[in-house]
């Protein structure tokens, strides 16, 4: 199986991450009245797209571990 399941995931905590902290960025201040004034939107969005940076570099490197132990097997005669 080629495919490493924290590929999907972290490019799906990824986006939503980034979604999530544009429309931080982008809203009024005064929805965040409730929460005095903490960007609640900004922060959780920022915290969902390290996550997903997170897995994306996990899986590059188990990818790239997986491949080095690949190369070091010696080769089978037969």
């Amino acid at each position: 199986m080629g495919l490493d399941i924290r590929w999907p995931i972290g490019v799906m905590f990824v986006v939503i991450g980034v979604v999530l902290a544009g429309y931080g960025l982008m809203s009024d201040a005064a929805i965040y009245a409730r929460t005095f004034g903490m960007n609640v939107n900004l922060i959780w969005g920022a915290v969902l797209a390290a996550f997903g940076i997170l897995m994306i570099v996990l899986a590059r490197l188990g990818s790239r571990a997986k491949q080095n132990s690949a190369d070091d097997r010696p080769a089978t005669t037969r």
